[in-house]
């Protein structure tokens, strides 16, 4: 009886380890690629659409971790309501860009890609005497980019909810893009 139950126990010891060594999903350095690997395993969007997903919400988490380092850090009024509307708007966006993608399978990162970590780092680390002016100066320069990509994503995507959603979102980054040049040109 012993042996019985010796060997049953080794048997499924060994089921177990071999279980666990075969796995197909490895682990990704960094939380885009994580994402990007399960989205194309799950393939029900096109590569391009799901890469703009992922991306989308890797910039909306850093515009809302680099938002909320601003409203500690700005000394002007007038920057720090503009910091208050990048982490409110952009987290309206990711909520709704999280709806969708749940919806369509699309697998988001849960955290900052590793190119966003460093640069709040290297934010993190601005004097704030100087902060504010380089502070929208970066917001002119990322919705200038922003601008062009959701304009791209409005008229490229083969993905049609993604695609609206990038059209819906386009006036709301034209109105931060003019919100910060106009601020810009007054500091």
């Amino acid at each position: 009886m012993k042996k019985s139950i010796f060997f049953a126990t080794a048997l499924l010891g060994a089921w177990m380890l071999h279980s666990c060594g075969n796995r197909q999903n490895p682990q990704h350095e960094k939380p885009e690629d994580s994402a990007n690997a399960l989205n194309e395993t799950m393939r029900k969007v096109d590569d391009t659409s799901s890469a703009f997903a992922v991306d989308a919400a890797d910039r909306n988490m850093m515009e809302i971790q680099l938002g909320k380092l601003a409203q500690e850090k700005a000394a002007n009024p007038r920057v720090k309501a503009f910091a208050t509307m990048m982490v409110e708007e952009h987290t309206k966006a990711n909520d709704q860009l999280k709806t969708i993608a749940s919806r369509k399978g699309i697998v988001l990162p849960t955290e900052l890609s590793t190119a966003s970590k460093n640069f709040i780092d290297k934010w993190s680390q601005k004097k704030v005497e100087r902060f504010d002016k380089e502070y929208i100066r970066e917001m002119v320069d990322h919705h200038d980019q922003d601008v062009k990509d959701f304009d791209n994503a409005a008229n490229n995507l083969q993905d049609e909810t993604l695609k609206e959603w990038a059209r819906k979102m386009l006036p709301v980054l034209i109105v931060h893009q003019d919100s910060a040049r106009a601020i810009s040109e007054s500091l």
